[in-house]
């Protein structure tokens, strides 16, 4: 009970003392840091004060601004890393600093940023952020994972009402799920956008439970996911692995593409799960068994466990470690799962290895045998028919 407690207070972001009113715009950038410019729609609350634009309370409308922040040179940072500014107004050469906001009031004012931000191949990247961030926190991240991984999509921050505080995951979960019809109606803004061809969603910790639960609502509101959104990466996922199957099935046969990105050493996950009566998190258990299966149904995993970070957790890697974020890139870069798959569990073996990363492996196992499992995922993903068969009926 003591290692659980301690791992909570560890899942707190803010460790270190942290400037407060870090989005204030900085009137100075520095000549040689990088702007990364994000669209950011969200459920939060508008902040009274200016400096932190949204609370973790929930608001009663989605919100939408363009977010430009400035990324420190190469020469002081290193991939992965976000430098937090020490004190307002930050210094763009050696901190992220925010440099400008503008509201997103009309509806041509959104298509006349995506064709501002768009690549040649219309690709709109939506990333979902997880449990205990603000909203700093979040587009700090994001705009990290974009520099980091060099892609040109257009990125969309999803940013949905957390306290921020770690002892608030039940207030968060339930942000979470009062943002799903939310996150449904961005997706399908975008995939209707005759301006995109391509949609590409990342989403972290609790918020892969949120984009999992989107894509279940916009299936059944639909009848089908639409087929632009082509790729989900699912990192870390905080998902009850019941849960997961349902919401899997329940997304009907066409799927996009899905790339989850597990770890066995993930100490935030194994919180989760005590947190949810002992039931296994999706990101938390070894899948390495039934990824033959999991890959006919269109479904990568990516064991990360070997993998060294800058987070004590292990909950961060996807957005931490230097060879996670360039073997990401390919993931965003729309690459289809099959064909490359082995190629590209190889390169992540290969990067493990240099590492020198020896140490045991705590695994935690699917908590069904092997054939069960495998009926369970082969099932056609339909609906129940609501026939009887052996005094049962399809789950």
């Amino acid at each position: 009970m003591l290692a659980i407690l301690l791992t909570i207070c560890l899942f707190a972001n803010g460790c270190a003392t942290r400037a407060e009113n870090v989005f204030r715009p900085s009137t100075v950038a520095a000549s040689e840091a990088t702007q990364v410019n994000l669209l950011v729609a969200t459920t939060r609350k508008p902040s009274k004060d200016p400096g932190r634009l949204y609370s973790g309370e929930r608001g009663t409308a989605i919100s939408l601004d363009s977010v430009t922040v400035t990324i420190p040179p190469d020469r002081n940072r290193k991939i992965g890393q976000i430098q937090w500014p020490s004190r307002v107004p930050p210094d763009p050469d050696r901190e992220f600093a925010m440099i400008g906001v503008d509201k997103v009031a009309t509806e041509r004012q959104v298509f006349d940023w995506f064709r501002k931000n768009r690549n040649a191949k219309r690709q709109v990247l939506i990333f979902v952020h997880g449990y205990n961030n603000t909203y700093a926190d979040a587009v700090f991240r994001f705009a990290q994972i974009v520099h980091d991984s060099g892609t040109d999509a257009a990125p969309i921050l999803f940013a949905w009402p957390s306290r921020a505080r770690v002892f608030d995951y039940l207030y968060d979960k339930e942000s979470a799920n009062y943002s799903r019809r939310a996150l449904e109606d961005l997706i399908l803004q975008a995939s209707m956008s005759p301006d995109v061809d391509d949609v590409t969603i990342l989403a972290h910790s609790m918020g892969t439970w949120l984009a999992a639960e989107a894509l279940r609502g916009v299936a059944m509101r639909k009848k089908s996911i639409p087929a632009k959104v082509r790729n989900v990466v699912l990192a870390s996922p905080d998902i009850d692995i019941d849960v997961f199957r349902r919401q899997f099935v329940e997304m009907g046969p066409n799927k996009p593409r899905f790339t989850i990105f597990t770890s066995t050493r993930d100490k935030a996950l194994e919180v989760s799960r005590w947190l949810s009566g002992g039931i296994s998190r999706v990101g938390g258990t070894d899948l390495t068994p039934y990824k033959a299966v999991l890959g006919e149904l269109g479904v990568a995993v990516i064991d990360t466990s070997a993998i060294a970070s800058g987070d004590s957790l292990g909950h961060n890697a996807f957005a931490g470690s230097p060879e996670i974020i360039r073997l990401l890139a390919q993931r965003l870069g729309g690459q289809s799962v099959s064909g490359g798959e082995a190629g590209f569990a190889d390169r992540l073996a290969a990067a493990a290895g240099s590492l020198g990363r020896s140490a045991t492996r705590k695994t935690v196992t699917v908590p069904v045998d092997s054939s069960e499992a495998r009926k369970l995922l082969k099932r056609e993903s339909t609906t129940s028919t609501g026939q009887i068969v052996d005094g049962q009926i399809s789950y």
